[in-house]
């Protein structure tokens, strides 16, 4: 890329908004940041990833947890801080790469390169992936699907002013049922081109 691009991809579960990510890393050649960025905090702070995993995108627990003059005891908070760090440490240094979730679309918004994009869709959507995906009971694909959202929902409101899943805090928002993955990540396309062309 000639000028710098970052691209925020958030979603909701099912939306198919991975697939959305990685395809549209693919095809603008840039680097994914998902859960690999915690293999990179792991090695330069020397820690056991196994231990950061089961933190990632994690709501931290609100009656557990303290901070006393800026510190933390939460590792969910501190997981996501080092996340945070990590990312905006890639845009200053002028990379340009694709980011699913941990609020980027906040985080990283000073930055004017930045497209940030909310994927979602209907419930019946949803579901059908869900269950086709893991061959999930309808029952089980639907608990799995509003845990999940709940989780994000909560993380992401934990340490982001604007509310997750609202429309206003996102440069554009995309119905994949609409499209397809396939046709959604081909509008998306067009729409990133269109926006780098601008900036």
């Amino acid at each position: 890329m000639e000028k710098q691009l970052i691209i925020s991809v958030s979603r909701e579960f099912g939306s198919g908004g991975h697939e959305i990510a990685s395809e549209l890393a693919r095809r603008f050649d840039l680097p994914l940041y998902d859960r690999n960025i915690l293999e990179q905090i792991a090695q330069k702070h020397n820690l056991n990833i196994r231990r950061l995993e089961p933190y990632d995108e994690a709501p931290k627990n609100i009656f557990t947890s303290r901070n006393v003059k800026g510190f933390s005891n939460s590792p969910e908070e501190q997981v996501a801080q080092m996340q945070f760090r990590y990312l905006r440490a890639r845009a200053e240094e002028g990379g340009s790469f694709v980011v699913l979730g941990r609020c980027a679309e906040e985080i990283l918004k000073e930055f004017s390169w930045l497209v940030s994009i909310l994927v979602l869709s209907g419930i019946g959507f949803y579901k059908e992936r869900t269950m086709a995906r893991d061959n999930t009971p309808e029952e089980e694909a639907l608990e799995l699907m509003s845990r999940a959202d709940r989780r994000r929902k909560y993380y992401h409101n934990q340490h982001c002013r604007g509310k997750w899943g609202d429309s206003r805090n996102y440069d554009l928002s995309i119905n994949s049922a609409k499209l397809g993955i396939s046709g959604t990540t081909d509008y998306l396309e067009q729409y990133i081109k269109a926006r780098y062309a601008l900036m």
